[in-house]
């Protein structure tokens, strides 16, 4: 068995190819049913963020082209056209990567916390669908632990930047004083809490949002002393906002071209700051080339990124050097856990061997033969056929890979220990004629 992972992110693909490859929220669920329906996968999970679409596997196909091929398909995409953007990561490097990701070291903006409420939603939705077995379970917690480890013995979650904290950085160099502006938030989620939370303390006082629920939407309304609105509203108060800060899950736009030109107009070249996080994205990217219309994604933040990243650069390096010893504690969980396994099967394979030639000497028996003869039957058959499977493979072996199976089999069995190496020095010795009486 392979632990996989097949997924593209921000830094090997643009948002065009990104917004293209996430999963709609009301199509996860029948995706990972689906997911977990393919012949080779025996555990497997799907996170699906704004910055992310990753595949995790526990399976024994040759390859990941099986996993891909089927993320393609499911998405409409061109498997040949999506390969370059595809990385993919096994056993080992799937564990590393799982532990970089769940701990921030893999985002776009470096240790931002929200990736492992993500995370650990994709590890519910998959342990829902029966999922996440032995392997994946193990896996995603002690991810979420060594997540915790890392931001408790470093620096790496200081002074926290998220991508709606960049987007309000960004803005500021829009505007020289925030406090007179007015802001409209489209989605009800966590950016757009913060965003919201960081204009609130940057002084903005009149915040519209609107939301799919309308009753979500005032709750936040009532938080920042705002109001709500419903989505079909939208563009009767667009003209009111200095800054449109969206991110939703929605499928397709929710603010055309003709609505931002129409709210231009109104607005009387007054500049709008429109910054779209969602992923695929809420607002025609057409609307960028509108004189006075400011629009950035999510991909357009990386001055401030870059700013983020250097100032935890040394965070990330001790973090990264934690992650070393923790990646082998899942190994070797994984490897005790193949040799239990492998035990397992051995014993149970074995004692089916014993229960059937028992079951003939005991027919022997009723039968009314002599008793040291049935002893000498069940013995001998015993041993041959306990024996004839391994002797088989050996005896088939050619070259280095029989020298490794006898080296093993040596090992294995004790064949080299002090009392077998007495045996072949001197096979006329008192143990070896003990053995043959």
């Amino acid at each position: 068995m392979t632990l996989l992972t097949v997924g593209l992110n921000h830094i090997t693909a643009p948002l065009s190819v990104r917004e293209t490859a996430a999963f709609p929220p009301e199509q996860f669920d029948a995706a990972l049913d689906d997911f977990l329906r393919l012949p080779h996968v025996y555990e497997g999970a799907i996170l699906s963020t704004c910055n992310r679409t990753e595949l995790y596997a526990v399976t024994d196909a040759p390859g990941d082209g099986a996993l891909r091929h089927w993320l393609c398909e499911q998405r409409g995409l061109n498997d040949d056209d999506m390969a370059p953007y595809f990385y993919i990561h096994r056993d080992r490097e799937t564990v590393r990567h799982s532990l970089r990701v769940a701990a921030g070291l893999d985002s776009m903006i470096l240790g931002e916390p929200q990736i492992l409420g993500q995370m650990k939603n994709a590890y519910r939705s998959a342990r829902a669908a029966r999922g996440a077995g032995p392997l994946l379970t193990r896996l995603f917690e002690h991810s979420f632990a060594v997540a915790k480890q890392i931001r408790s013995q470093t620096d790496i979650g200081a002074n926290p930047v998220s991508v709606a904290y960049a987007g309000v950085s960004l803005a500021r160099q829009i505007f020289a004083d925030l406090s007179e502006t007015a802001a409209m938030f489209i989605g009800a989620g966590e950016t757009v809490d913060l965003a919201a939370r960081y204009l609130a303390e940057a002084g903005v006082q009149r915040m519209i949002f609107a939301n799919r629920s309308v009753e979500r939407a005032q709750e936040l309304a009532t938080r920042y002393h705002g109001y709500a609105i419903a989505l079909a509203d939208i563009s009767a108060h667009l003209a009111e906002a200095d800054m449109l800060i969206s991110s939703t899950a929605a499928p397709g736009y929710l603010v055309s071209f003709d609505e931002l030109r129409d709210a231009v107009r109104q607005r009387r070249r007054k500049p709008m700051f429109a910054l779209d996080l969602a992923v695929p994205r809420d607002i025609d990217p057409a609307a960028g080339k509108l004189e006075d219309i400011y629009l950035y994604s999510v991909d357009d933040l990386q001055s401030v990124i870059d700013d983020n990243r250097r100032s935890r650069e040394k965070a990330a390096t001790l973090a990264d050097g934690m992650l070393d010893v923790r990646i082998e504690e899942y190994i070797d969980w994984l490897d005790s856990r193949q040799a239990i396994d492998t035990i397992r099967d051995l014993r149970g394979q074995a004692d089916a061997t014993r229960e059937d030639v028992l079951t003939k000497a005991r027919r022997r028996l009723a039968r009314g033969e002599n008793a040291d003869d049935v002893l000498t039957y069940l013995a001998r058959t015993l041993t041959n056929k306990l024996m004839h499977q391994p002797s088989a493979t050996l005896r088939k072996a050619r070259g280095a890979h029989q020298q490794e199976l006898l080296s093993s089999a040596r090992h294995l069995f004790q064949l080299d220990s002090e009392t077998h190496a007495e045996k072949r020095r001197n096979p006329l010795s008192k143990t070896n004629i003990e053995d043959n009486e």
